[in-house]
């Protein structure tokens, strides 16, 4: 048996995306030769070593020339994949500059170097896809200023509100994820610290200032340049792991909101090319919303397995650095597949107004007794009017008569414009003003 790049069959979450190819075994691997390639030209640059070697270690560190399968299986030795790729990365670059393949660095140097690269560029990814949804939902939620529907709380219809506003608050969250990846993107740091995050190996090799050492190692990787080495000091790691949480959740709210709209019975909203169903050939899933629901869901825990390795010990952990891994792998295709399908998701959504403006009149009118008991209060008093709509509503329910006909039959009410009154969609508040506000924000 073997294992590769591709074991998605039970992750159609990510399953093609491209993250999936971003966060690869092969683009992992790149990354860690990429990392080992910048801190040669970093030294070259200083005139630690020659540019003869800089060169050398770019000719030879191109992932297809080795064998992933090969390097993970030896990563057990080590517990960690860089000792094998440094000896493999050695020998290809050959006897006269291989000995300044990895000079003065650690293992982790690389490897959090090497994250740092695969996280850069799968959150480009993300934010492509966070571009597209809220541009998508920003059409929908201008298209629909207007478009009443039943607003629900507590899963009950409530009062009124209008399908922009519902958009312009999917978009909200967005532009809001949208915001936190970006600010984590730009501050993704280069790691450099040797041994034990002191740099004392590069001073044996010639480096008199190791700040400059660290700031053109990170300009090579087009990195942010770290303060201190951060080893141990995993604001990094929680800082992705909280936008990334984030992301998944913000995404998975509009996903929740479609999934209870495209019942059956509501209908309110639609997948553009909902699923099939393997034994019910009537069935157009909403699949979309379903793979971003999902990822929500797993999100978090994920998460939590990066904070908890916040907790390591000394200079340098055992057991905490490699704890976050594959979590944080999985995070990274978990947002960047959920990115994905939530860009497809708003792409496609089918409005049907239709339905939410029927839907209005599900409770007899009882979906404005808030408004009448605020416009009734000053003309029956608070006491008759909280009396007469409460023997009313029961009475709408009770013999499936509109409240507008029950209440036109009460002679104190002769003189109001019920029909106003009663009338769902003159009862929306300020959701069009806020509508236009959320839409204002780039």
């Amino acid at each position: 048996m073997t294992f590769g790049d591709s074991e998605a069959l039970l992750a159609p979450g990510w399953a093609g995306s491209p993250a999936a190819a971003a966060t690869s075994d092969t683009a992992y691997l790149q990354g860690l030769l990429d990392a080992e390639a910048a801190l040669t030209r970093a030294q070259a640059f200083l005139g630690l070593a020659p540019a003869e070697a800089a060169d050398a270690v770019d000719a030879a560190a191109d992932a297809s020339r080795f064998d992933v399968r090969a390097i993970a299986l030896r990563a057990r030795d080590g517990g960690n994949p860089v000792i094998p790729l440094v000896a493999d990365l050695t020998t290809a670059v050959g006897a006269e500059y291989g000995a300044y393949v990895h000079r003065g660095a650690t293992s982790q140097d690389i490897m959090d170097s090497a994250t740092m690269l695969v996280a850069a560029r799968t959150l480009d990814l993300v934010l492509g896809d966070l571009d597209r949804t809220e541009r998508a939902l920003a059409r929908l939620a201008a298209e629909h200023r207007d478009t009443v529907m039943p607003g629900r709380t507590l899963t009950q219809h409530a009062v009124p509100t209008t399908f922009g506003l519902k958009a312009a608050g999917w978009r909200s969250l967005v532009l809001d994820a949208r915001d936190r990846v970006s600010a984590v993107r730009g501050s993704l740091p280069a790691q450099l610290g040797g041994a034990a995050g002191t740099l004392a190996a590069f001073t044996v090799f010639g480096a008199e200032d190791t700040r400059a050492l660290t700031a053109a190692y990170a300009r090579e990787l087009g990195l942010a340049e770290p303060v201190l080495p951060w080893h141990t000091l995993r604001t990094p790691i929680g800082d992705l792991a909280g936008a990334l949480a984030f992301t998944a959740g913000a995404l998975g709210k509009t996903a929740v909101d479609v999934l209870t709209l495209a019942r059956t019975e509501i209908a309110e909203l639609a997948e553009g090319t909902g699923g099939g169903s393997s034994a019910m050939p009537h069935k157009a899933n909403p699949v979309r919303a379903t793979l971003v629901a999902a990822g929500a869901r797993r999100a978090p825990q994920l998460a939590a397995t990066l904070y908890g390795a916040m907790t390591a010990e000394d200079e340098r952990p055992a057991g905490a650095w490699h704890a976050e891994w594959e979590p944080l792998r999985d995070l990274l295709r978990l947002v960047g597949g959920a990115a994905r399908d939530a860009a497809e998701l708003a792409e496609g959504l089918r409005v049907n107004a239709d339905a939410m403006r029927e839907h209005l009149g599900l409770t007899h009118g009882l979906i404005v007794s808030e408004r009448l008991a605020a416009s009734l209060a000053p003309v029956l008093g608070r006491a008759r009017a909280k009396e007469l709509l409460t023997a009313t509503a029961k009475r709408a329910v009770a013999e499936n008569r509109p409240l507008l006909e029950l209440l036109g039959e009460e002679p104190e009410l002769k003189d109001l414009d019920l029909a106003d009154l009663t009338d769902p969609t003159r009862y929306t508040g300020s959701a069009g003003a806020l509508t236009d506000r959320a839409l204002e924000r780039r």
